[in-house]
């Protein structure tokens, strides 16, 4: 497993960043980037289930770890989901439960700084570094609007 970071800095407020990052449809315009038709469906709570679909209604299952909005949320990857089952105990799943997404959101004067950073394994490299790079622009994109 690694760890990948990506940082942008915003000319918007942290909450406009956040609100930006999840709510449904903006989320679905930045995270497109990764697979088309993104959607994520949370109960927002610590230790509760988040759930990432694509457009085929197979993704990921994660709990937060940690939650202070507007200021840093923390996801860990337990399972996933194909052909509408779960899956968090095949080996497959648990060579890479437990990864960490964090996205945290920094004021710098006139700008927040938003920094994320993603456990993965090296074959998915590639794809999420186009992933960030493309969806944080947008994020910015939207937020400075």
């Amino acid at each position: 497993m690694q760890t990948l970071s990506y940082e942008i800095e915003i000319h918007a407020s942290k909450q406009k960043v956040w609100e930006i990052l999840w709510q449904k449809e903006t989320y679905q315009a930045w995270t497109q980037f990764f697979s088309c038709n993104s959607t994520m469906q949370s109960d927002w709570k610590v230790g509760g289930k988040t759930y990432f679909y694509d457009d085929k209604g197979d993704g990921m299952i994660s709990t937060i770890e940690r939650l202070d909005e507007p200021n840093v949320i923390i996801f860990k990857h337990i399972g996933m989901i194909q052909d509408g089952e779960q899956d968090t105990e095949s080996d497959d799943v648990k060579s890479w439960a437990g990864a960490l997404e964090k996205y945290m959101l920094f004021d710098l004067d006139d700008v927040t700084q938003l920094y994320v950073e993603v456990d993965i394994q090296p074959e998915y490299i590639e794809m999420m570094n186009q992933g960030f790079e493309k969806g944080l622009a947008l994020v910015k994109q939207l937020a400075e609007q």
